[in-house]
């Protein structure tokens, strides 16, 4: 399974955010230039993040775009299902409507199994928590 570039993109613009949180608003162009994306894409990746409230806009000299929550609040199922307008593999293993087989459908199960999982696990890992991976590892001889 391949997730979108809207959700892998969306993840580090969020991320990088994440990383410069408590140096107020960032400006697009320096998050594409630091994340090697396309500003025209990321222009068009932060409305939804913005609808959602999960990024705030500021205006002004010194504005640009900040986190709306504090990068421990925010999860990576929560950027991942915003992007992929949904958390699910297939449609039909929410909306049986969309496939006549759905009733009698065994990999039906599996893909609803799966995509569970895998939100599971996405719902258990926060920006803080991606930030803290960037860091380098302290040394327990450092001390001595």
């Amino acid at each position: 399974m391949k997730l979108s570039t809207k959700s892998r993109y969306g993840t580090r613009l969020m991320l990088d955010m994440a990383q410069h949180y408590d140096q107020g608003p960032l400006n697009l162009a320096s998050i594409a230039k630091r994340q090697g994306i396309s500003l025209k894409y990321l222009e068009q990746i932060i409305i939804p993040l913005k609808k959602a409230h999960y990024v705030k806009s500021v205006r002004g000299p010194k504005g640009g775009h900040i986190l709306a929550k504090a990068p421990q609040e925010i999860t990576v199922a929560e950027i991942v299902t915003l992007m992929e307008e949904g958390a699910t593999f297939v449609e039909c293993s929410d909306n049986p409507l969309v496939c006549e087989r759905s009733k009698s459908c065994p990999t039906r199960y599996i893909w609803r199994e799966a995509a569970r999982a895998m939100f599971d696990k996405l719902q258990g890992i926060t920006l803080a928590d991606l930030v803290n991976l960037g860091k380098p590892p302290i040394e327990a001889n450092e001390d001595k």
